[in-house]
């Protein structure tokens, strides 16, 4: 299936949840939300300060979720930008890797790939790493502890980008070949 097709999905189910009274699990039309952006964005920043305190505090196992979270919540300020509301993972990167690939936004991959969920067993990501430190028993991983200084400077870079994107108060509009 096509990536414009699976973003599509994600819209249609989340339609058809709502009009069952249920919350949806995927991308919903609810209007540019400029200050939603901004809060979120917000919020990457003051995870990243966690970051710093986590580390200090020898709590490694929290790292890779901060991490992940950072990324997320930009991801999560680039959509309010579109004016979508997103309650899944998977459909969010669909959503920017859609964006990116229509030249609508301008993303680094990396940026998109370490929020995307991928099932392929053997090929570990940061949604990966972050269910392990999250679920998994130990409060020090000397492998997250090794590459504290590479994504703290890789968070930094994916909310510059977004700021670029939020401060650049172009209009960004949502294709209608997705919501129909």
């Amino acid at each position: 299936m096509s990536i414009l097709n699976k973003v599509r999905a994600c819209f249609a189910n989340a339609r058809k949840d709502e009009e069952k009274g249920k919350k949806h699990k995927g991308l919903l039309v609810a209007g540019p939300n400029h200050e939603n952006a901004l809060e979120y964005i917000k919020k990457a920043k003051e995870n990243m300060e966690w970051c710093e305190k986590y580390k200090k505090g020898g709590a490694d196992y929290k790292l890779a979720e901060e991490w992940f979270y950072t990324i997320y919540y930009c991801a999560l300020s680039i959509l309010s930008e579109f004016g979508i509301e997103s309650r899944n993972q998977k459909c969010t990167a669909l959503f920017l890797r859609y964006a990116k690939d229509s030249d609508l936004i301008t993303l680094d991959d990396d940026f998109i790939d370490r929020i995307t969920v991928n099932s392929e067993k053997e090929k570990k990501t940061d949604v990966d790493e972050r269910e392990e430190a999250r679920y998994g028993p130990a409060v020090k991983d000397s492998e997250v502890a090794a590459k504290y200084d590479y994504m703290m400077e890789r968070c930094k870079t994916c909310i510059a980008q977004t700021e670029e994107l939020v401060f650049s108060r172009k209009e960004f509009r949502l294709p209608e070949e997705l919501t129909k």
